[in-house]
Formats: C-alpha cells, sequence, structure tokens
C-alpha cells in the first residue's frame, strides 16, 4: 500500500470508528502491562511549566503528560492551517446563517447539555463535570469534514470556524465558572489551558498557512492538505492511546461508564442537528447552508474538553471526556446520511424555484 493509499484510508470516516476502537484497545493494553494507572500523571501545564525551570523529570508519567500535549496539538493544529483569516468579512454576507450558528452555540447548547447532564448524570459528579466539559465549545475541526461529506457550503464551515475558534477562546473560562461553579477548579487553568491548546495550534495554523502560501502559492498548500489532515487523525488516535494507557482500566472494570455518556451525547447531537437543519429550512437557506449550519451547531470541541479535563480535574473527568470522540462520530455519520437522506423532500423544491426564478431573470421574463 502506498502512503497516499494509506493516509486516504487512515482520513476515512467510515473507518474512523474502528481506528479509535483499536487506539483504545491499545491503550488499555499498554496500560495493564506497564500498570500506568498507578502512576500519578502530572498535569500539562505544569509539566511544561517545570521544563522552563529546568527541574522536570522525565520519568513515564512525566513524559505521558507530554504525549498528552503533543497529541492534543497534532488534533487541532491540522484544522488551524485551514482558516483564512481574510475571509472573515464574508460572514458579513451571511448574516443570518452567522446569528443562527452564534446563538445555538453559545446561548443553547452549553445549557442543553448542562441539563442532559443534570437529568442524567447526577449520581455520577465525575462524568457529570466531564460531561457538561464537552458542552463548553463548538468544535472547529472536524465540522468541516462532515459538512463536506454531507455535500454541504465548506466555505461557510470554515468562516464558521475561524470565528468559533476566536470566539471560544474569550468565553470558555466564563462558561466554565458559570456551569461548573460548585466545583473546586481554578479558572484562570482553564484560560491556561485554553491557550496552550487552542491559542498555539491557531498561531501556529496561521504561520503554516501564511509562509507556506507566500512560499508555494495557494495550489501547492492544497498538496500537503493530505499530510496535514493526517496529523489531526494521528493525533486523535494517540491521545487516545495514551489516556486510556492512563485510566481505561476503570472502564473494563466499569463498562456502562460508556453508556452512561453515550445516552445524553446522542441526544445532544441529534437534537441539536435536527433543530438547526429544520431552522434554517424554515429560514430560507439553502442546503448548503443548512447543513454547514447545523454541523457547526453540533459538533463539539472535545479536544479542548479533553484537555481542560486533564488539566484542571480528576483522571476520572478526563476519561469521561475521551469517551466523547467514540460516540460523537459515528453519531455524526449517521447525521450525514441524515442529512443527504431529506435533502430531496425538504430542500429540492425550493431549489427548483430558485433555479426557476434565475431563469426568468436572465431570460428578462
Amino acid at each position: 500500500m502506498s502512503r497516499q493509499s494509506f493516509l486516504h484510508r487512515l482520513q476515512d470516516f467510515r473507518l474512523l470508528p474502528v481506528f479509535v476502537l483499536l487506539s483504545m484497545a491499545i491503550g488499555i493494553y499498554t496500560g495493564k502491562v506497564y500498570a500506568i494507572s498507578n502512576f500519578q500523571l502530572t498535569p500539562p501545564i505544569d509539566a511544561l511549566k517545570a521544563i522552563f525551570r529546568g527541574n522536570y523529570i522525565f520519568d513515564l508519567p512525566n513524559t505521558l503528560a507530554l504525549g498528552v500535549v503533543a497529541g492534543l496539538f497534532l488534533m487541532m493544529y491540522p484544522a488551524m492551517t485551514k482558516i483564512r483569516f481574510e475571509d472573515l468579512g464574508r460572514a458579513v454576507k451571511s448574516p443570518k446563517q452567522l446569528a443562527v450558528v452564534l446563538f445555538f452555540n453559545y446561548a443553547v447548547a452549553p445549557f442543553f447539555m448542562l441539563l442532559l447532564a443534570k437529568t442524567f448524570l447526577t449520581a455520577y459528579p465525575d462524568f457529570y463535570v466531564g460531561l457538561v466539559l464537552y458542552g463548553l465549545a463548538p468544535c472547529i475541526a472536524m465540522v468541516i469534514v462532515f459538512t463536506f461529506l454531507a455535500l454541504g457550503n465548506n466555505a461557510l464551515a470554515i468562516v464558521l470556524v475561524a470565528l468559533n475558534s476566536i470566539i471560544q477562546m474569550i468565553l470558555i473560562p466564563v462558561y466554565a465558572k458559570l456551569l461548573l461553579g460548585t466545583v473546586d477548579f481554578d479558572v484562570w487553568l482553564v484560560g491556561e489551558s485554553v491557550l496552550l491548546y487552542l491559542g498555539l495550534p491557531l498561531l501556529a495554523g496561521y504561520l503554516t498557512r501564511y509562509f507556506g502560501i507566500k512560499k508555494v502559492g495557494e495550489e501547492g498548500f492544497e498538496k500537503i492538505r493530505l499530510y496535514l489532515d493526517s496529523l489531526s487523525i494521528i493525533g486523535l488516535l494517540f491521545t487516545l492511546a495514551v489516556m486510556f494507557a492512563l485510566k481505561g482500566d476503570l472502564i473494563l472494570s466499569k463498562p456502562q461508564f460508556i453508556l452512561l455518556m453515550a445516552v445524553p451525547m446522542t441526544i445532544f447531537f441529534w437534537v441539536m442537528f435536527a433543530v438547526v437543519y429544520l431552522a434554517g429550512w424554515k429560514l430560507g437557506f439553502s442546503y448548503e447552508d443548512a447543513v454547514a449550519a447545523a454541523f457547526n451547531s453540533t459538533g463539539r470541541d472535545f479536544e479542548i474538553a479533553i484537555a481542560i479535563a486533564i488539566t484542571a480535574f480528576n483522571p476520572t473527568v478526563a476519561l469521561a471526556t475521551v469517551v466523547g470522540p467514540l460516540v460523537e462520530v459515528p453519531v455524526m455519520l449517521a447525521l450525514v446520511w441524515f442529512a443527504r437522506a431529506t435533502r430531496k423532500c425538504l430542500f429540492m423544491p425550493s431549489e427548483l424555484k430558485r433555479a426557476g426564478h434565475d431563469w426568468r431573470n436572465k431570460a428578462g421574463i
């Protein structure tokens, strides 16, 4: 198998659940063999601070802490290279789409996830916190791929991702304190996590895109997109392996933990997508715009949720957020199928009507 063929398979989202399960299995096996779950993991930000102070000890748990930082960076960085900040002004040309996404992402989604956590997980405080963390921020990576698979408006999706990347850097610490104020955690540590796991990849992605296009042009830069996008998947799988090596034994002893998270998450994804998708239809959006808005309002930024859980909370909370991608990926793929299956009955009449109107205008009728 050629290198490019392997990378295409790696990015095939139909195979991603298989890769996720394999990474989890490798992690759990590694944790059992080396008894990693008995180690006290150094919080990643503390590890980086210790390195700068020159007193960092590179033993196994400390090295794993750096592995988490590296894996999360690899997940976020490729998505940031897709963001064209010069295109942010294009959002002004789609004010209704922008308003819908911002409203559902910041006025509805975090509080809906909080409601689901209160409904399903009050008896499990750590998983309650993990679910709330999962609902804090909109996704800024995979939604672009899901929009593409659903034949949606990729340009609009990228603009929305760019805006969400900037907005959530400011709002995540605020929402964390607002929704989890009764939980003992350092809100400044959450802010540091956002800067490390979101701000740093955002800056690196911008610089990579700027200098890359300056050197090889837009077309040349797109040729290396396959390799950049593959880094994101590799980062996800590596992070999952490390996290399940650390605390996967909890899932082996209590597999019902996955079900505990799966039920409220599945409800969240289906309800959010359906409401925004149908709202777009009612507001007269094209199918492409409705799909882009729906996925950008539904997908959650599990990378930053994992990062905050690792840094500011205990390992069980982190485990709860790690379960998220296992649920989110197959559900979002089902939503891709749902969108494509309903396009004809919902949007085709208005698309035909719009096409006829355009034809009459051109014909002068």
